[in-house]
């Protein structure tokens, strides 16, 4: 059903969203969806960086496996 919308129909939407909302409000909308982006690329630098400072991490090292071991008591 939405395959077959095309440049027409996509304009007819802008044009029904710009009249529903208002310049200003679409904007401002776009501004917040800019500053988070923005704040979600900076997140994931940040989470690489500390990956690569993770001493735990350094020389190669492997991470060691830390899954408790099920017992008997566990399965039932």
């Amino acid at each position: 059903m939405l395959n077959n919308i095309g440049l027409p129909g996509l304009l007819l939407i802008a044009v029904v969203v710009l009249v529903l909302f208002g310049r200003g409000k679409i904007s401002s909308l776009m501004g917040e969806v800019g500053k988070g982006i923005t704040a979600f690329k900076k997140g994931v630098s940040d989470g690489s960086k500390d990956d690569d400072n993770d001493p735990a991490l350094a020389d190669g090292a492997a991470a060691r496996d830390v899954t408790p071991e099920t017992t008997d008591k566990d399965k039932a």
